[in-house]
């Protein structure tokens, strides 16, 4: 088998088990150099250290790291280790996450606060870590974790599904502002059994979405030929893309009836034919401002 990512250097957050385990795994299975990130606690300790072992009995190279993603000088230790054992970064798995749900009404700020803390800012601090390196080298490759609760929505995870949405937003600029230096972002939206799954999917189908059957999906996300701005979602081996699209729409010109007209064609505003996905978020103004000249256009 051909190894798509040779001596390429690869962090994974939140490594120990479940999704970052086989993330790790799967990476060194294509030749990449792996930093296994997990809490510092005795038992993160030991799943990181766990997880290194297995790769170097695979006969490749890894390296444990303990420190927490919500901690931005723990982040740049762990780029420094990088750096130190291997000379550059050339992948970032944003993987580290936690779940605390409950419905909305219910659920303490508290909870809804670390949660953003780990998802969001856990990736922010990683991510911010290893730009600079992968500026300076001119080629990164950074995979931000989403989840299908951020796209559509999931009963009892406000907290969660905000923060992997917020990731997708962070995806899109950064795919922006690093598309010149050869560094490309994208999203991947598992469906997987791990330890945050436990109790809540029944066992025949826990069976089929194991980490290993979601991981593959990672190597075309961070190889050479990576996409940009791409959302994959995978899980129980079958794999699709999402979109952030922008409809036709219409134009009011009758800005006193503009409320009115509105609530009365909102159907057609919200009509898919012709949607598109916009390359940036500029295209929203340059495609109303286009609408409203075609109507003074078609007026005249």
């Amino acid at each position: 088998m051909k190894k798509l990512l040779q001596e390429r250097v690869a962090i994974v957050t939140g490594a120990g088990g479940g999704l970052g385990r086989a993330h790790a795994l799967e990476l060194a299975r294509h030749g990449a150099r792996v930093i296994v990130n997990e809490l510092g606690s005795p038992s993160g300790s030991a799943a990181a250290q766990a997880v290194v072992d297995a790769i170097r009995a695979q006969g490749g190279e890894a390296l444990a790291h303990l420190g927490d993603v919500t901690r931005a000088g723990n982040m740049q230790d762990m780029a420094e280790l990088a750096m130190s054992a291997w000379g550059r970064i050339d992948i970032l798995i944003n993987n580290a996450g936690i779940l605390r749900d409950k419905s909305f009404a219910k659920m303490s700020l508290d909870d809804f606060r670390l949660v953003l803390e780990v998802h969001v800012m856990g990736a922010v601090h990683a991510t911010k870590a290893v730009w600079p390196q992968m500026q300076e080298q001119q080629y990164g490759r950074i995979v931000m974790t989403t989840s299908s609760s951020g796209l559509y929505g999931n009963f009892g995870q406000s907290n969660y599904g905000a923060a992997k949405m917020a990731l997708v937003g962070l995806m899109q600029t950064l795919a922006l502002e690093g598309d010149k230096r050869n560094i490309r972002v994208n999203c991947l939206a598992p469906s997987a059994a791990t330890g945050m799954t436990h109790g809540i999917l029944p066992p025949e189908a826990l069976a089929r979405l194991t980490p290993e059957r979601v991981s593959p999906a990672l190597i075309p996300l961070v190889c050479e030929d990576a996409p940009n701005r791409t959302i994959l979602l995978a899980g129980a081996g079958s794999f699709e893309a999402a979109h952030i699209t922008m409809t036709q729409g219409i134009h009011i010109a009758d800005q006193a009836r503009a409320a009115e007209q509105l609530c009365q064609r909102l159907a057609e505003v919200r009509s898919r034919e012709g949607e598109r996905v916009p390359g940036s978020g500029w295209e929203q103004y340059a495609h109303e401002l286009k609408l409203g000249e075609r109507a003074v256009e078609g007026a005249a």
